[in-house]
């Protein structure tokens, strides 16, 4: 890969900002000052350096992110914000959230460049869980857990897969399902003559919503916690 596309994709600046600070000899290849903003580069072999700091480039990125309401699961909105807008400086390397959630939805969501894990865990042959933390107004009957159980009928005539619900206390309570039809919680609850308050998504797959992760904010994968999606998405 050419030095100057590498570092443009790891967020150092422009294509024409880290040309100059090539040609400025701010970046080292294996210990010699590189100055030729061309230069190729093996950028899983090579040791490079940017102004003393050790770079590592890593092709698959992974991130966890705590989605607030406003945002839309998108690589692109002509109207609102996108989920992508919080990722800081990976702009150029092909980022995508795995699956949506609802504008108005908070909570896990996993961004990622690696499509082939995507396609995986969003299969529904895979059966993925997805578990949602819930508010909602109507009157819950215990029966509904059943039903719940049984698969809700729509009102479009389609019957989801199997789904738990665990009622926490009134009105609130943790729903997993393992599909993502277009806003299929709030009309499995609509069905059963309730109405979803508050969504929040706080597992997916093997990942949870880590407690000190607050809204807006990201970070990536642990080693473990990559090696358990990728596993899963086998």
């Amino acid at each position: 890969m050419r030095l100057d596309k590498m570092l443009a994709h790891l967020g150092y600046g422009s294509r024409k900002e880290v040309k100059e600070f090539i040609r400025k000899g701010y970046v080292l290849v294996n210990g010699i000052r590189i100055k030729d903003d061309d230069y190729k580069v093996d950028e899983t072999m090579d040791e490079i350096q940017f102004l003393e700091q050790q770079i590592h480039y890593e092709h698959l990125l992974y991130f966890i992110l705590n989605k607030p309401a406003g945002y839309v699961s998108a690589t692109y909105d002509a109207y609102d914000p996108i989920v992508l807008d919080l990722i800081e400086g990976h702009e150029k390397r092909g980022l995508f959230p795995v699956g949506r959630l609802d504008k108005d939805t908070t909570g896990l969501l996993l961004i990622t460049n690696d499509g082939n894990l995507a396609h995986q865990l969003l299969s529904p042959s895979k059966h993925v869980d997805k578990a949602y933390e819930v508010t909602f107004s109507g009157e819950y009957q215990t029966s509904f857990a059943v039903k719940f159980k049984e698969g809700i009928l729509l009102d479009d005539g389609y019957k989801c897969l199997p789904a738990s619900f665990k009622l926490l206390e009134s009105h609130h309570g943790i729903i997993t399902i393992q599909e993502g039809k277009y806003h299929q919680v709030k009309r499995m609850f609509e069905a059963l003559g309730m109405n979803v308050l508050t969504l929040k998504r706080v597992s997916f797959g093997c990942l949870t919503l880590p407690d000190d992760l607050k809204e807006g904010q990201y970070r990536s994968l642990t080693e473990q916690e990559k090696n358990k999606l990728i596993t899963k998405g086998e």
